[in-house]
């Protein structure tokens, strides 16, 4: 198994979304890229934690590859809005990518050039932030597959 975090915006729609794909074998949402250890959700909406809301995803390299799952990250949120998807704004809806390794990392970067250079952002400039993966924070419990819970579809912002 490997390991993949994604911020793309509020972490219910961007979880629901990545559950759908096969390979992905489980999804925690929670708060990561920031200074506040263990924060809680209302923490980290004061926009003050510097968290984004983000999705850990857990795949099977062998049935889903991290590009698969890159390709999914760009079509779920715009990454041209800094700090706002949709109508929530503030830094912890920002689009990130929170790479695990060095092989991670250079995927991201060239994913997003490649998006970028052909026009897939529709001309506008990429603002995704790719930044290590540090300290992930499990958000509380009543968060984690909330489309599930409360039967509603992914959302999506685009």
């Amino acid at each position: 198994m490997a390991t993949a975090t994604f911020a793309a915006g509020c972490f219910w729609g961007v979880e629901a979304a990545f559950r759908e794909i096969g390979g992905v074998t489980d999804t925690t949402v929670g708060y990561t890229g920031g200074t506040t250890e263990h924060p809680t959700y209302e923490q980290v909406c004061t926009d003050r934690t510097g968290h984004a809301e983000a999705v850990r995803v857990e795949y099977d390299p062998g049935v889903v590859s991290y590009d698969r799952l890159l390709d999914a990250f760009w079509r779920m949120h715009d990454p041209t809005t800094r700090d706002r998807q949709g109508p929530d704004v503030g830094r912890q809806y920002r689009s990130a990518i929170f790479y695990h390794d060095d092989d991670q990392r250079a995927r991201a970067q060239a994913s997003m050039e490649r998006l970028q250079s052909t026009g897939g952002s529709e001309g506008r400039r990429i603002v995704t932030e790719i930044a290590h993966a540090g300290a992930f924070y499990k958000a509380e419990e009543h968060h984690q597959r909330y489309h599930e819970k409360h039967g509603m579809a992914a959302c999506r912002s685009r």
